[in-house]
């Protein structure tokens, strides 16, 4: 990172040359934008979610798939139902309550407030027995009552994310009661044996600008306050102590108000723009591509000290699960490395026995240039194994993506995009079995039909 910001910095050329003795000032502010992105855009979500959804401390279930309307996270997914909370440990311990479940694949995974993924209850993790967790914050100090399993959320901030796997529509019934037995409670509350009382909650009047277009628009000393504030009660990790000493060297620190002169404010913005450019570039390359696919890394919701990939996926995939619950293959190209486009007719082939290797189920996603869902007559956004597809007479299997639908019974095989506009897809293979986690397996060549 410091190579291409440098770089960066180089082709500004005079001006460069101007902000010679300000160059140190403009790499850190670039490196503590990356390092606290994460942070800063969780706490930006969970504004919204708790002027949206609901407050703090409760559980919100999303009821339904959203459709090619919807425009509040890139990405989205028709494959499962969310059950999520944002959760206040300052306010003390809560439990959250799975019970048995032997119906669907759920993972109910919990982040803290720099987006790693501190614990994932679940069909993979805990079998379909449910469970009972005491979640408690960084600090706290008890003793842990019979029957529940102890969760230590590293910071104040926790964000439950949860997925139940959902077949469709039809689903939603016995979906809604699954999510319906998921509960999360203070702890005072379970020993009294009794609900929470509801808070008072008004949803917010005006619709509010996605997360991801508050973080554009936000001052970077706006920005870098929030970050400071932040990391009072959501520390940073003991690995991170080197780069909280660089922060430290430009005036950021836990608590602190900033004290800079107006060339230090100009210079950390610089720097922070730089680093905007230098990831949304470095996100357009397409890395370790095999067969035109790109796989995300192995490290996500659990990043260690990289950074890069950290924030890299906070702006393009906040809330990503743990790979051994699910990873999402993604590609722009077919065999020839041109763009996906509407006007051609693809075709994606597995061969018998080469389907996606999961031990829940996997799906294909088709999105628009924007990364949203393609709308189209069947409302159809995607396909996989829990639809009626058609398969060959010799157990191969034929996904058709194109514009038009085929005739016969490979009309159940289509995933319908635009004719004339670029797409993309996207992949989801959850609870991969190892030859998918290892790469032994490899989706099949988006094939271009003449």
């Amino acid at each position: 990172m410091k190579r291409v910001l440098l770089a960066a910095l180089l082709a500004l050329g005079g001006l460069a040359a101007a902000l010679y003795l300000q160059a140190e000032q403009i790499i850190l502010g670039a490196e503590a934008y990356i390092f606290g992105y994460p942070l800063v855009i969780m706490d930006v979500t969970r504004s919204n979610a708790t002027q949206m959804l609901g407050p703090e401390n409760q559980l919100h279930r999303v009821r339904s798939f959203p459709d090619a309307g919807f425009r509040e996270v890139v990405r989205p997914n028709v494959d499962t139902l969310y059950t999520s909370a944002f959760i206040d440990m300052a306010k003390g311990p809560r439990v959250f309550e799975m019970p048995a479940n032997s119906q669907r694949y759920e993972v109910m995974p919990f982040m803290d407030a720099w987006t790693h993924v501190f614990a994932a209850p679940g069909t993979r993790s805990t079998g379909t027995k449910g469970g009972k967790f005491l979640l408690v914050g960084p600090t706290w100090q008890g003793l842990v009552p019979a029957g529940l399993t102890l969760l230590r959320a590293p910071t104040r901030m926790v964000w439950l994310i949860g997925r139940t796997q959902t077949n469709g529509v039809a689903d939603y019934p016995l979906v809604h009661g699954l999510q319906d037995r998921l509960t999360l409670r203070s702890l005072s509350s379970w020993q009294a044996g009794r609900d929470d009382e509801t808070p008072t909650w008004q949803r917010a009047t005006q619709r509010l600008a996605p997360p991801i277009e508050q973080m554009q628009a936000m001052r970077s000393e706006v920005f870098f306050t929030r970050l400071a504030q932040l990391m009072v009660d959501n520390p940073a990790s003991v690995v991170d102590a080197p780069m909280l000493a660089k922060l430290a060297r430009i005036g950021i620190r836990p608590g602190d108000a900033l004290h800079w002169s107006l060339l230090e404010r100009w210079s950390v913005g610089l720097g922070r723009w730089i680093a905007d450019f230098a990831v949304a570039r470095e996100l357009k390359k397409p890395r370790d591509l095999v067969r035109g696919w790109a796989t995300p890394p192995t490290n996500l919701g659990n990043y260690g000290t990289d950074y890069n990939t950290r924030a890299a996926v906070a702006m393009v995939g906040l809330g990503a699960n743990l790979p051994a619950d699910a990873i999402y293959p993604n590609t722009r190209l077919d065999q020839d490395g041109r763009a996906l486009e509407g006007s051609q007719r693809y075709r994606l082939h597995f061969k018998a026995g080469e389907l996606p290797p999961v031990n829940a189920f996997w799906s294909v996603t088709a999105y628009n240039a924007q990364d949203f869902f393609i709308d189209n007559p069947l409302q159809r956004y995607a396909l996989g194994d829990r639809d009626p597809l058609a398969f060959n007479a010799d157990g191969s299997l034929d996904l058709l993506v194109q514009a038009t639908a085929p005739s016969g019974e490979l009309a159940k095989n289509w995933l319908p995009v635009r004719a004339g506009e670029p797409f993309l897809l996207n992949a989801r293979l959850y609870w991969p079995k190892p030859a998918a986690l290892s790469g032994a397996w490899g989706m099949p060549v988006v094939e271009r039909i003449d």
